[in-house]
């Protein structure tokens, strides 16, 4: 009798999260103590969805880690600490309200943190002992972001020096550190941000209704709406405006920008943004525009 092969083939967003938890279960076999940065943002989302089929059905085995920068949208917060109840794992908060009050940092005068949140990270690491840190970052998100590895060396300051970065050849990584150093793990490299609309769509991820269309009150500032808040108050000659807006990223209310919107469920923002030719940063984050090197400077640093 002849025999039949069977032609198996896995989708494209299985064959992401295929790679993603490869990778996952990579560092935690090769490191000695990784954690995973979470903000409550869409990409730490999946990052943490990812890590729970992982190791399902044992816990995850590391903790999430949150730089709080203290300008946070009221509503992410609650989904984090939502969802950090539901699935058990333990979460540290480093707080850089908590590095200004001791001096450790000092506050910008423009009042974004971002700058800062920096040090509090390394400074969070290094107290912890991590070797290895999960960011949720993709390489479609901003042109700096598209010259690292899914690995990223971090020297023992916390900085990355983009002219010296280990091969990736066939997907094999080198988590090698020495005391001190770390490695950056972005397992979400290849993915877009379509692909992460489309996975939470598939796998029915709950996400702060900061994400979807509502009404809120906002002023336009260098093309951009931004809301009003403690953190964004209205200049002289300003007038606020309530307009039908969701935000595509979560960083500091200081800084992010919502766009005009009115996709108030997963599939209409899937078709918003396969119609979109704008990034999400490059339209809604105002401290990327402070030079056209803003987040290469600062990875550079040690940021995310």
């Amino acid at each position: 009798m002849k025999e039949t092969v069977s032609d198996y083939r896995v989708s494209h967003l299985d064959a992401l999260e295929a790679e993603a938890v490869y990778i996952i279960r990579e560092v935690v076999a090769g490191c000695q103590r990784p954690a995973l940065l979470f903000s409550g943002g869409k990409d730490s989302i999946v990052m943490l969805h990812l890590a729970r089929k992982a190791f399902a059905p044992a816990p995850i085995p590391f903790p999430v880690m949150h730089v709080d920068t203290g300008h946070n949208f009221a509503e992410v917060i609650d989904y984090r600490d939502e969802r950090v109840a539901a699935t058990g794992v333990q979460l540290i908060v480093a707080s850089v309200q908590e590095a200004i009050d001791r001096g450790m940092v000092v506050e910008p005068p423009n009042g974004m943190r971002n700058r800062i949140q920096t040090p509090v990270l390394l400074d969070a690491a290094e107290k912890n002992n991590f070797d290895a840190l999960f960011g949720g970052a993709r390489r479609d998100e901003e042109k700096a972001r598209a010259k690292e590895r899914i690995f990223s060396f971090r020297d023992d300051f916390g900085q990355w020096d983009p002219k010296n970065q280990r091969p990736e050849l066939w997907n094999l990584y080198n988590g090698r550190v020495h005391p001190g150093e770390q490695i950056r793990v972005f397992p979400l490299s290849n993915w877009t941000e379509l692909d992460i609309w489309n996975y939470i769509a598939a796998q029915e991820i709950p996400l702060p209704p900061i994400y979807f269309a509502h009404d809120r009150e906002v002023v336009e500032r260098d093309g951009m709406l931004y809301a009003v808040n403690e953190f964004i108050r209205l200049r002289e000659g300003e007038e606020s405006e309530v307009r039908r807006v969701r935000y595509r990223t979560v960083g500091d209310a200081s800084c992010t920008a919502a766009v005009p919107s009115d996709a108030d469920d997963v599939e209409k923002i899937i078709e918003e943004v396969a119609a979109t030719r704008v990034t999400e940063r490059g339209a809604t984050r105002g401290d990327d525009k402070t030079s056209e090197a803003a987040m290469e400077d600062r990875k550079r640093e040690g940021y995310f």
